[in-house]
This record gives C-alpha cells, sequence and structure tokens, in this order.
C-alpha cells in the first residue's frame, strides 16, 4: 500500500517567505491551477482556483478566517474543506501541502490516483 507522499506528485510552487498573509497566490501545473493561501497562522492551504459557480478566480478572492469569499459572486468556501457554505452549494478540490527547506510544495495527485 502506498503512503500519501507516494500517491501525491510534489511540485514546488513558491518559496514560503514570499507569500503574503491572508493572500493568494495563482500556481499552475499541467493544466490545473491551484490558489494557495498562507494564514496568519503561518498555515498554508491550497484549493482549486475556481469558483464552482462562476467560474471565479479565487486566488483574487477576500480572505476571513479559514474561508475566502469569491471575488464574482460573494460565494464564501472553507479553504480546508473546499465546501461552499449553505445556503449556496457546491465545492472545489483541496490540495495537500508541505515545507521543505523553505519552499512549498503542492501535491497533486499522480494519473493513477485521478483514474481510480
Amino acid at each position: 500500500m502506498k503512503t500519501q507522499d507516494e500517491q501525491l506528485v510534489w511540485v514546488q510552487a513558491v518559496s514560503y517567505e514570499d507569500l503574503a498573509v491572508n493572500t493568494g497566490k495563482t500556481i499552475r501545473y499541467q493544466g490545473e491551477e491551484v490558489a494557495l493561501f498562507k494564514m496568519k497562522s503561518g498555515k498554508l492551504l491550497a484549493i482549486q482556483n475556481r469558483c464552482p459557480h462562476k467560474e471565479g478566480v479565487l486566488a483574487e478572492g477576500i480572505v476571513c478566517d479559514d474561508h475566502v469569499f469569491c471575488p464574482m459572486h460573494d460565494r464564501k468556501i472553507h479553504l480546508p474543506s473546499g465546501l461552499v457554505q449553505a445556503p449556496d452549494t457546491g465545492c472545489v478540490r483541496t490540495y495537500t501541502t508541505k515545507v521543505l527547506d523553505g519552499s512549498v510544495y503542492i501535491g497533486f495527485p499522480t494519473e493513477e490516483e485521478m483514474a481510480s
């Protein structure tokens, strides 16, 4: 059985120090677009960069606590889970992150994992 690290392709995204607090950063990898956020606590959260409602760019949204507000229609998305807050519906994919030697890495599912 593979560990979580073996099920992901780890892509170096950006220097941790270059990320502004509560401000999104767009990261692109093989056709996928991720919104990366550095929270006040220093924790990193990464989600799919497009709102499920009207495809708003979530990296451009306003962050409040553990949520980002879509800049197009103000949908509130919970960053840790990717769920849109009720009464609206929908969700976005979340991504695992890690920091090694000052660099932020985002874990993308392998093609094998995406197929299952």
